[in-house]
């Protein structure tokens, strides 16, 4: 990418989408077309097509999506399929019809299987049975990096695809019923050490192994694959570390300030027990990821300690 070539941004609002803005304004590139879903519902064929017609991006980060933790997906099931399959395919069909140059698609690790061999490579795609809770998302983000996959296949384009591993940091959903399982206990953390609460209670055993990558640091992988990466198969973005739930609620304690304890609650989903991205095709290419977990929540809970109000502010309304 040129520093004034023009890159639309889909999902400029979300966790991804936000810092994708931040990293490429720091590197120079101010070219950008952002539409919030209220100026443009990506679910909509026509809408998309037009604007696609209008503004002619080159380059597009597909970020866009339908997003949360086990509880959302699990309960909204037929709405994460539709509007994730309906998203995907609009940009993507728009973006060929229209000559985009480059196209980045973002999908998920939850695409690989719930038993899958650890670290999870990305020749194991489509090789055993879905984690339940999540099947409909995951399905959707299959079709998408399958869509990118076949549209160079069949029309010669240049649409590739990353999977990232779980994701947090500035700009998060801390909502606690909808929300991924860090920002969700970093809320939980705060609002019982404001409220004095001699107890935090946590889904699962903690046991289940995760690995958690910043968000800027995503950004920045995003942003050197869309300008070195060309190969047709997608590639796996992560750190290449893990740690328990356990683990990660005692780091997320310690960051917080909670003098309570902890109690897990085992009648609660674990989800997949273990999710680590072999990333080792990402960091032959060159790129490895630079922010520590610790370093990570710090910067997080500082941004949340900021916004706390405005995030209050926004679930009142």
């Amino acid at each position: 990418m040129d520093t004034q070539s023009k890159i639309y941004v889909a999902g400029s609002r979300g966790l991804v989408g936000s810092a994708l803005v931040r990293t490429l304004k720091a590197q120079g590139y101010n070219n950008l077309v952002l539409r919030s879903s209220q100026e443009l519902d990506l679910r909509n064929q026509a809408s998309v097509d037009a604007f696609f017609a209008l503004e002619k991006p080159e380059y597009v980060f597909l970020g866009a999506a339908r997003v949360g933790g086990i509880q959302a997906n699990n309960t909204y099931r037929a709405e994460f399929l539709y509007d994730n399959l309906m998203i995907e395919a609009n940009i993507i069909h728009s973006a060929y019809r229209h000559g985009v140059q480059k196209l980045l698609f973002l999908g998920s690790s939850c695409i690989y299987p719930k038993l899958c061999p650890q670290p999870m490579k990305e020749d194991y795609l489509l090789t055993g049975a879905l984690e339940q809770t999540n099947e409909p998302y995951a399905i959707a983000k299959i079709a998408g990096l399958k869509l990118c996959e076949n549209y160079c296949r069949q029309y010669g384009v240049s649409f590739i695809s990353a999977m990232p591993t779980n994701l947090y940091g500035i700009n998060d959903n801390f909502d606690l019923a909808n929300s991924h399982v860090l920002p969700a206990l970093m809320r939980k953390f705060h609002e019982a050490k404001v409220d004095g609460d001699p107890t935090v209670t946590v889904w699962g055993t903690g046991t289940p192994l995760r690995e958690f990558l910043y968000v800027d640091d995503l950004a920045d992988a995003l942003v050197f694959l869309m300008n070195t990466y060309n190969a047709v198969d997608f590639v796996n973005v992560g750190t290449g570390q893990e740690v328990s739930i356990q683990e990660l609620a005692l780091t997320l304690k310690a960051v917080v300030g909670y003098q309570g304890e902890l109690v897990f609650d085992s009648t609660k989903p674990d989800g997949t027990p273990r999710k680590l991205l072999d990333v080792s095709r990402l960091n032959a290419a060159g790129w490895q990821a630079k922010t520590d977990l610790k370093t990570g929540i710090e910067k997080t809970y500082s941004w949340f300690l900021q916004s706390y109000d405005s995030l209050r502010g926004r679930e009142a309304a």
